[in-house]
């Protein structure tokens, strides 16, 4: 139930309560729990201490961006390439010292993870 509303309904999470909130594997590949397709690298991790997992990048052409206007704020949603699962937000300009100043702010519920790179 949880995973179906976050995936397909775009909910979120608790902060803090997720699997993959504190998971820093150096090697590996998360993928959408909805298709198991590839989405990031481990190694595009990066603590941010934003209660959600944080990547400063995705695999090319994985994820797609939506604006959201939902609760009165302009973000921009993130969601998977392959089937449109709710993924999370992305966020520009936070200052953490990454390669593309971005942090994509992930529901750990709408990921899995497999310790080999494929």
């Amino acid at each position: 139930p949880e995973q179906f509303r976050i995936l397909r309904e775009k909910g979120t999470e608790a902060p803090g309560s997720g699997e993959f909130d504190k998971h820093y594997p150096s090697e590996g590949v998360y993928a959408c729990a909805g298709c198991s397709a590839p989405l990031y690298k481990a190694n595009h991790r990066f603590k941010s201490g934003c209660g959600w997992p944080a990547y400063f990048d995705s695999l090319p052409g994985a994820v797609t961006r939506h604006e959201d206007r939902a609760f009165g704020m302009a973000r921009t949603e993130i969601v998977c390439s392959n089937c449109g699962g709710h993924l999370g937000h992305v966020f520009k300009g936070e200052g953490f010292p990454t390669p593309t100043d971005e942090r994509h702010c992930v529901n750990s519920v709408s990921l899995t993870f497999s310790p080999e790179d494929k």
